[in-house]
């Protein structure tokens, strides 16, 4: 038995549903797939909803549930269609008729008159049944299983009639007696009278709760307060009228004219006719006049129709909630009980699976709801992402692919050899032998008898290091037309996040400044700049963005201020004094001159510059050139896979040009490959990671 001190805690939490027994969520896979698709160019929000669409090898996706939920839709239309009550009573028709005319010759004691009269009657029926029904309504039936087959019309009429706006009737009322009907008429009359005190807007939770206690048994819905009732009311009610209107107009008409026959009592139409009226007003937000088509083979009842005209609404409802194609949809919006009960249980422990994905996303520190509703990657997850970024473009710098990684820690600072005693807020490291030293003589001069700690805050020195210069960089990335479309977007992104990573993991001293520019400029955080989808307008403001780069070297005047500028265009836009936009194509000469005045308050600021250029335009090579050339800066034409290595390297020798022994410069995209692989190597970045 372990004592107290080691016996370990288990945490339960409160089950939340789904089937216990299915797999658990594959996180890590589905990281993997969101990852390389952010990094292909989607924003996190596209990415997880891409996801959630393909699904995984051993989950379904939306895509999938979605085409299972239109296949059991054209099922249902292949399968069925409307004349099933019409062809019952048809059926039941020609058997009372049947039955008639075979008492009439087994009689002999009748009247031959009164034979032949009868004979001719049932010979010259209409061939409509509707009609032929109502011909018979006061014929003096002969034959008891006439009768009966006859009078069975009225209770199959009766009972269809009320399936259609109450689901389950038709069944409930089979072989129902007088007292039974009187129920049901009794039942609507109360229901109209409740539903026409809410339509006036009188209180009527008491009148809802004894409706309720009275006539319960007839809603097994067990709804809990009158909207939850009419809900289900209007839904099975709007059911029957697109039935109805899928009809053909003769089968309407001979529905109408049969439904007089219902129970033989016309009170029941008038009844439900006044809660269809009731049910429209009050829910006419319910869909009371599409139609469907079917060409089945199977006949549907009035109160099966209406269901299938439920099922198909529900259908239609689901193929919405999982094309989550409005803005702001949510895994959450499916309703896994409607399709449970469309598609299976397999098909609602897939969709709960989905759901619950992206709460377990999120609750382990990998997405979030930004405040606008999107999907975020979080701080934890841009650091993954950073690292695998931040890898390849080692194995570029260092041109060893593959290499081992050396795991040597980076030192804070060069040290110079010295020591000195230690001081609040100090972090360079220990000197171990000289710190040990100091607690020998403390404790030999200590008088005999005389017991302390071997070690005191006063024995600790630490190595002096020499200050590296700290840098505040402003990495300006064209977010313009051009780029989108020429496929730049991609590379843009995975620089920005590549140097965000360095500078926060190895350079946190630095001060880092995302600035986007396409017809205005704005400063981006990492997640926003990740998260950033293709922009498409026209224009490039390379003014606005020096103008912030400037504001934020101003902010760091103890800093070396570093500018790089990544772009495939000429400046086409600047702003105004006024804070107005102006564009012009092909670039007006007052735009040029907005973008040259605030490159040179860079110079001034002691910016070292290095424009990245994309494309190979000549008139961009010759503009960017001259730029470049006006601020003894320098200019790189990387290729695209290898813009991130080229601006990682040129910030570090941007920042270390200062530093004794540093690599200086850079001349072109040899120097990065030659002069800064120890920072990923030898000088520690891979350390501790």
């Amino acid at each position: 038995m372990s004592n107290d001190s080691t016996t370990r805690h288990t945490r339960f939490k409160r089950y939340d549903g789904g089937d216990p027994l299915a797999p658990p969520v594959d996180l890590g896979e589905a990281l993997d797939a969101i990852g390389e698709d952010v990094m292909a160019g989607y924003s996190p929000e596209r990415a997880m909803r891409e996801y959630l669409r393909r699904g995984s090898r051993d989950q379904a996706g939306l895509d999938e549930l979605a085409r299972r939920v239109a296949e059991r839709r054209r099922e249902l239309t292949r399968e069925h269609h409307l004349d099933g009550t019409l062809e019952q009573v048809r059926e039941l028709l020609d058997r009372a008729v049947l039955e008639e005319r075979k008492q009439l010759a087994r009689d002999i004691a009748m009247d031959d008159g009164d034979r032949a009269l009868r004979e001719m009657q049932l010979e010259n029926l209409s061939p409509n049944t509707a009609a032929a029904v109502s011909e018979l309504s006061a014929y003096d039936w002969k034959s008891r299983e006439a009768r009966e087959a006859y009078d069975e019309i009225k209770d199959l009429l009766g009972r269809e009639l009320l399936d259609q706006r109450f689901a389950g009737m038709k069944d409930a009322l089979e072989n129902a007696t007088d007292a039974d009907r009187a129920a049901v008429a009794e039942m609507l009359g109360d229901l109209n009278e409740l539903l026409d005190k809410h339509g006036s807007g009188e209180d009527v939770d008491d009148d809802f709760r004894a409706f309720m206690d009275k006539h319960g048994q007839f809603f097994p819905e067990d709804p809990q307060n009158i909207d939850e009732l009419l809900d289900a009311l209007a839904q099975r009610a709007a059911a029957a009228q697109r039935m109805l209107n899928s009809m053909s107009a003769e089968q309407r008409q001979q529905l109408m004219e049969l439904s007089a026959q219902a129970f033989g009592s016309p009170e029941l139409m008038e009844q439900l006719a006044q809660l269809d009226a009731n049910l429209q007003a009050l829910r006419p937000g319910e869909d009371w006049g599409g139609s469907e088509g079917f060409e089945g083979e199977q006949g549907l009842g009035l109160g099966d129709g209406t269901g299938v005209l439920q099922d198909l609404a529900e259908l239609d409802e689901l193929a919405d909630q999982l094309a989550q194609s409005h803005p702001g949809a949510r895994m959450d919006d499916v309703d896994l009980d409607a399709l449970a009960r469309q598609l299976g249980d397999e098909a609602a422990v897939d969709a709960r699976t989905l759901q619950r994905l992206e709460q377990a996303l999120r609750d382990g520190g990998t997405l979030r709801r930004g405040s606008d509703g999107t999907l975020q990657l979080t701080p934890k997850a841009m650091r993954q992402l950073g690292k695998a970024l931040l890898r390849d473009v080692a194995q570029r710098m260092s041109g060893r692919q593959g290499a081992r990684e050396m795991h040597k820690a980076g030192a804070a600072g060069e040290r110079s050899g010295a020591t000195r005693p230690w001081a609040f807020g100090d972090t360079e490291p220990w000197d171990v032998p000289r710190t040990v030293l100091n607690g020998i003589v403390r404790r030999a001069g200590d008088a005999p008898g005389v017991t302390g700690p071997f070690l005191t805050i006063d024995d600790v020195e630490v190595q002096e290091t020499e200050a590296r210069t700290q840098a505040a960089v402003a990495l300006c990335v064209d977010t313009s037309f051009s780029m989108a479309m020429d496929g730049r977007w991609v590379p843009m992104k995975r620089t920005a996040l590549a140097l965000h990573t360095l500078i926060r993991s190895r350079f946190r001293g630095d001060a880092l400044q995302l600035i986007t520019f396409g017809r205005h400029a704005e400063v981006m955080d990492i997640e926003q700049l990740t998260a950033l989808d293709a922009r498409w307008d026209k224009g490039t403001n390379l003014h606005h963005a020096l103008l912030l780069a400037n504001r934020h070297f101003r902010r760091h005047p103890t800093a070396q201020p570093v500018l790089l500028v990544v772009t495939d265009g000429e400046p086409t836009s600047h702003l105004e004094s006024s804070g107005e936009v102006y564009f012009s194509y092909p670039p007006h000469p007052a735009t040029i001159a907005h973008a040259v005045r605030e490159l040179d308050n860079s110079r001034r600021l002691g910016a070292q510059t290095t424009f990245f250029r994309l494309g190979d335009d000549p008139g961009l090579a010759r503009f960017i050139d001259q730029m470049a050339h006006r601020v003894d800066g320098r200019t790189v034409s990387p290729e695209l896979d290898d813009l991130g290595a080229a601006v990682v390297g040129s910030y570090l020798g941007s920042r270390d040009a200062g530093r004794p022994g540093g690599p200086g410069g850079l001349g072109g995209m040899t120097g990065w490959r030659s002069g800064y692989g120890d920072w990923f190597g030898e000088r520690g970045f891979w350390a501790d990671r």
